[in-house]
């Protein structure tokens, strides 16, 4: 091997290593880009939603938190609270209220800080200080065993760390991931999983629940692997696994099991 080749291998080393580590370095800046994709309104702005709702705005941490409820068209069962993804704002959920109030659960949804109308820092240990708000204004209203957690996308990691913090009746997670460090390793397999902020390790979270919790999940998922949500109820022993055959991400709503599968559980 001659001088100038080995000049040209050294370069070439030099610049995959710089580039690594310029692409690690951008991870770690540009997650909460990655993870979160809000979309901020004024504090005049009217939401559009099919049905009546309420909407409080609670003052933290040099922020305002945004929750939005949704009661039933009779006489109330119980409670959901429901934690969205990583889109927008609640009102990109606007599907999901009649869902729950149909079946008589008032429902409550709050939006992250930096989505909708809510403000102030974000961080995992803030998220999961508002939605513990969240369920000490339920608790006011009923009794644990009639609230429910339901979680989406990012925001099962909040209910999960919510329903191992506190007693609830159920947990449901919809399109849940194994961790958010697991499904970084999956996207991003060369760098190590310390550089992610986030962590809501589901895995860990649901060892430490023993209200019941149901999954959904699809198998043709393009966001969160399906297989992390097998990963879960291998790891849970009672958990329930409900599979939508050729289910996405974002479409699960639109699978007639889905509806009767979550109309069954809020019968129960």
């Amino acid at each position: 091997m001659n001088v100038k080749m080995k000049r040209g291998i050294g370069r070439l080393v030099v610049f995959l290593v710089l580039f690594y580590f310029a692409g690690g370095l951008a991870l770690y800046l540009c997650q909460d880009f990655l993870l979160f994709h809000p979309t901020p309104l004024a504090k005049n702005y009217r939401f559009h939603f099919d049905q009546p709702y309420e909407e409080v705005n609670l003052p933290v941490e040099g922020g305002n938190l945004n929750i939005l409820q949704f009661k039933p068209p009779f006489t109330r069962k119980g409670i959901v609270l429901f934690f969205h993804g990583n889109m927008a704002n609640t009102e990109h959920y606007n599907q999901y209220p009649f869902l729950f109030t149909r079946n008589g659960y008032e429902v409550c949804m709050m939006d992250y800080p930096g989505f909708g109308k809510s403000t102030g820092k974000r961080s995992e240990t803030i998220i999961e200080r508002q939605s513990m708000l969240l369920y000490e204004r339920a608790i006011k209203l009923c009794p644990a065993n009639d609230i429910m957690v339901y979680g989406k996308s990012i925001g099962t990691g909040v209910a999960s760390w919510l329903a191992a913090s506190t007693k609830i009746k159920r947990l449901i997670l919809e399109t849940p991931y194994y961790s958010i460090r697991a499904l970084a390793h999956y996207y991003f397999p060369i760098y190590p999983a310390y550089l992610t902020r986030y962590a809501f390790p589901v895995n860990e979270y649901l060892q430490k629940i023993n209200s019941p919790i149901t999954l959904l999940h699809g198998t043709d998922d393009e966001v969160i692997p399906y297989k992390q949500a097998l990963q879960l109820t291998k790891e849970k022993p009672g958990a329930q696994l409900i599979t939508i055959p050729n289910g996405k991400h974002n479409n699960l709503f639109s699978f007639r099991i889905f509806q009767h599968k979550i109309d069954s559980l809020l019968s129960q």
